[in-house]
């Protein structure tokens, strides 16, 4: 246990949990003692969160009105909504020339739409507590750019401009907004692109990691999902009250450059 643990329990929703930073995320706030709704489109979520004891809402947070749903649904269990993780996302890569137009949008929906009707419907019972944290969960791609990767980056890059907005906003009112950017995490979506990238570079995959994942970066590995739970715990802590408007890079020195 983290000293962390003396952090007052609130309630927290988080986004995008079924695996990856988010289910760190559902796991360490439960450790913490918070009451925790995971939200994620894909149903075996519901087993990750109520392993760690949080609850489980299954959603398409494309839909405007699931988003809502979300909330509405933290409200009626635990009575309000305190803190906000939105972490939700996909990944589609292709060349501008060949984007999908429906992919772009549907990342788009997901990846800013979404955080921002999150935010708009907890807002004012955060409002209401005079006291909130919002974290966004980034992407070092919210700072630099790679090809082929258009709708994902351009989303990230809106997430932070989301988030200087918030913090703003909420500054009088108790709430505070921060954005976390780490580099590529160890998680089955990324280990599935280290084995196909060893197949296609003809290498091992400790060297995809190092020569190709992670050529920019100046230390050389996979970054570990409860590592980005633990910033994430504190910025939302009682701890952080002054962190607000801010951009963390989790990023292995990939930016230094």
């Amino acid at each position: 246990m983290t000293s962390q643990a003396a952090t007052t329990p609130r309630v927290a929703l988080v986004t995008g949990t079924s695996s990856g930073i988010g289910a760190a995320v559902v796991t360490h706030f439960c450790e913490l003692g918070h009451q925790v709704l995971a939200v994620d489109f894909n149903p075996a979520g519901k087993a990750v969160a109520e392993k760690a004891g949080a609850a489980f809402f299954e959603a398409d947070l494309t839909d405007p009105d699931a988003c809502r749903a979300a909330v509405a649904e933290a409200v009626k269990r635990f009575g309000g909504v305190d803190i906000l993780i939105n972490n939700a996302g996909i990944q589609h890569v292709a060349s501008i020339e060949t984007f999908p137009e429906e992919k772009w949008r549907q990342i788009m929906d997901l990846m800013l739409t979404a955080p921002f009707l999150l935010t708009q419907a907890a807002w004012p019972h955060m409002r209401e507590k005079g006291w909130g944290r919002i974290v966004n969960v980034a992407s070092i791609h919210a700072q630099v750019a790679s090809p082929g990767k258009a709708a994902y980056i351009s989303a990230k890059h809106g997430m932070i401009g989301l988030t200087k907005t918030a913090a703003l906003e909420g500054g009088e009112q108790g709430i505070t907004a921060n954005a976390v950017c780490p580099a590529y995490v160890k998680t089955p979506l990324v280990d599935n692109q280290i084995a196909d990238q060893a197949k296609l570079h003809g290498m091992d995959e400790q060297e995809v990691i190092e020569k190709v994942m992670l050529k920019e970066a100046a230390i050389k590995r996979l970054i570990e999902p409860e590592e980005v739970a633990q910033l994430v715990a504190y910025l939302t802590s009682d701890a952080a009250g002054a962190v607000t408007g801010s951009s963390f890079n989790i990023d292995l020195g990939w930016t230094a450059h």
